[in-house]
């Protein structure tokens, strides 16, 4: 069945995503190397963690996976297929040149596709490791994530200790969000993850997909990076990301570029740029509530306020909606951020300023313009372009190689999303689906997001 399944899936792509095709083709033969540059990634075996280090001379391809949720879901999937169709196709005819596919050329894509990434295009996933355990309502563990406490904690902090597969949600979203045997998965590897979550959560989705590998006949074990909290931990206070939010908190005007980007105001300065976490524990975004205050132009401090505040639902109950339970306030003097050490002030960073320390040079969004959020591509594009002015973020090439540039922004086409055949969610587990078949028969379709339509001027 899977050279079935990929041949079905390729030649629907061939014929419904060629200008995407084109496009990373057409990028590609005028990508210029890098090969100083080295990325570090990991993926996990059976045998355990095993790190991947890349030189800069490789065009990255960034898809990615959450961590609200233990089980990989049908978007998931499709996701990290149309990264290797992406890397597998633009290295192909990148090479051959532009042309109407043979059935020839269809067989050798399918070949590729079995092996794992080795052209000049790589796909890899940017994970991040700062959202909420339970984001959208549809994690297994969600009562036990609440009763513990970490219901507001980044994911990367939260322990696995206290956590089990929540018996309720099992009875109510089994054959919708998630099947017997991944909660069986799930409940395996919470003795075997070392109390970390994020170590739980990546065991499993890998060993889902070198099952699912074997099923589509599509290598699918991408190699993963964690960002941001896990590159902060882990980087010494002359890192990347470490200067990337000195810079940005540098004075007024710095704060106020990055407002601008996020087309937000000065007015009331609510927006952290970067959410400082609580000594209880708290890191969620959207439980954080702040306010940036300033002596003339200097930063003077940032307040923040946790509180119990209502995140996502499922697609399959919109009444079911996550929370994420926290009662804090604090305040955090403005040095702590000009000359920010991670290590005395933890924080999560804002997406658009820590994915400037992605490698990407091509990034695949979920569904822009229906499940995915429009402002944030905005946001993102908007970014880099002050950083190609040279307006935000110093000294980006001077100290850390890094030339700005506005990747090639693809999107999976919102109504052809991959759904549940009988639910039609696309938050389904691939558990869920008892047919693989059905999926692929939905095509794999692709749209390139043009740059200048989606920044802020």
């Amino acid at each position: 069945m899977s050279s079935d399944l990929s041949r079905v899936i390729v030649e629907d792509f061939l014929e419904s995503s060629r200008m995407c095709i084109e496009a990373i083709a057409s990028e590609l033969r005028r990508f210029k190397r890098d090969e100083e540059r080295k990325v570090h990634l990991f993926y996990i075996r059976k045998s355990g963690l095993n790190e991947v280090v890349l030189d800069g001379g490789h065009f990255f391809l960034r898809s990615s996976v959450e961590y609200s949720n233990p089980q990989i879901i049908v978007e998931e999937v499709q996701g990290i297929i149309a990264a290797r169709l992406l890397e597998v196709c633009g290295n192909y005819f990148e090479y051959y040149g532009i042309h109407e596919a043979s059935r020839a050329d269809v067989d050798e894509i399918c070949e590729r596709l079995i092996r794992p990434p080795s052209g000049k295009i790589f796909p890899f996933l940017l994970n991040t490791d700062d959202v909420e355990p339970d984001r959208y309502s549809m994690n297994p563990l969600k009562e036990s994530i609440v009763e513990s406490g970490q219901s507001a904690f980044p994911s990367a902090s939260v322990k696995t200790e206290r956590l089990e597969v929540d018996q309720e949600f099992m009875r109510k979203y089994e054959g919708s969000l998630i099947s017997r045997d991944e909660a069986e998965l799930i409940e395996r590897h919470l003795e075997t993850c070392n109390n970390s979550y994020v170590d739980m959560v990546d065991a499993v989705k890998y060993e889902q997909l070198e099952g699912l590998s074997e099923s589509f006949g599509i290598d699918l074990c991408l190699p993963t990076m964690r960002m941001p909290l896990t590159v902060l931990e882990e980087e010494t206070t002359d890192g990347l990301l470490h200067h990337i939010i000195r810079e940005s908190h540098r004075d007024y005007e710095s704060v106020e570029r990055v407002y601008s980007c996020m087309g937000r105001s000065m007015d009331k300065r609510t927006t952290l740029l970067t959410v400082p976490h609580s000594e209880k524990g708290y890191g969620s975004k959207r439980a954080a509530v702040g306010r940036i205050y300033f002596e003339g132009v200097k930063l003077k401090s940032v307040k923040v306020t946790y509180r119990a505040t209502p995140l996502y639902p499922n697609a399959i109950d919109p009444a079911d909606i996550s929370i994420a339970k926290a009662d804090d306030s604090f305040t955090v003097e403005g040095e702590r951020l000009t000359n920010y050490d991670f290590s005395e002030t933890p924080s999560s960073p804002q997406f658009i300023l820590c994915s400037l320390g992605s490698p990407e040079d091509a990034v695949i969004w979920h569904g822009i313009g229906a499940f995915g959020a429009s402002q944030l591509v905005r946001s993102y594009i908007t970014t880099r372009v002050a950083c190609i002015r040279d307006s935000m973020i110093r000294d980006l090439k001077e100290r850390y190689g890094i030339t700005p540039k506005i990747p090639l922004q693809f999107n999976l086409v919102p109504k052809n999303m991959w759904v549940h055949p009988v639910h039609d969610n696309i938050d389904a587990s691939i558990g869920c689906v008892e047919d693989l078949r059905d999926l692929a028969k939905m095509g794999m379709k692709l749209e390139l997001l043009p740059a200048h339509e989606y920044s802020r001027g």
